[in-house]
């Protein structure tokens, strides 16, 4: 169930997208109609919010590998559909957050993408976000670098350093937020 979600998800954005001037907005507009329609049946597939919006932001960045867009613009645009459309539905956002920031992570070392600059644009994302709908922006941050760590973490390689160094070195982000997470990840 989880790979149809994908699939469905990445064919969503391709023709959301296509011929359209405003690229991001789009992308942002089918991640939050995904979002809604995943949610809205997650009781009949038998899925958490948290695998549920995953799939969603994996099938939205395969979807957008081709656009010519920048990973940081892809992801950023995702996080924002996610937190607007587990929001509308009423969903656990800082789970949404969570599932979306590890997906978009997963996707984008599938795709080829800097992982770095992914990890740092779904945690910035994800915190401006929340901040929109009226979540909690620290619970947010905090989601989203443990499932950008989750994410990276399952992909293998070196990409959970690649996260950890990149979260760290972001001025823009809470570095005790982000430090407490870490040290959360390694003592696992």
């Amino acid at each position: 169930m989880i790979d149809k979600i994908i699939n469905e998800t990445t064919n969503a954005v391709a023709a959301a997208v296509q011929g359209v001037d405003d690229i991001l907005d789009s992308l942002s507009g089918a991640v939050k109609g995904q979002v809604v329609n995943v949610l809205q049946g997650a009781g009949e597939i038998g899925t958490t919010t948290i695998e549920a919006v995953a799939s969603v932001a994996e099938g939205a960045i395969r979807g957008a590998g081709n656009l010519g867009t920048s990973v940081t613009d892809t992801v950023a645009n995702t996080m924002s559909g996610i937190v607007t459309g587990v929001s509308q539905v009423g969903g656990n956002v800082i789970e949404g957050i969570r599932g979306g920031a590890e997906g978009v992570i997963k996707a984008t070392a599938d795709t080829g993408g800097d992982i770095g600059s992914a990890a740092v644009s779904a945690v910035e994302s994800a915190i401006k976000s929340a901040g929109n709908v009226g979540a909690d922006t620290a619970e947010a941050a905090q989601a989203a670098a443990s499932g950008v760590l989750n994410g990276a973490t399952q992909v293998g390689g070196d990409a959970a350093s690649k996260a950890r160094e990149a979260l760290l070195s972001a001025a823009s982000l809470p570095r005790d937020v982000i430090e407490s997470v870490i040290k959360g990840s390694e003592d696992k």
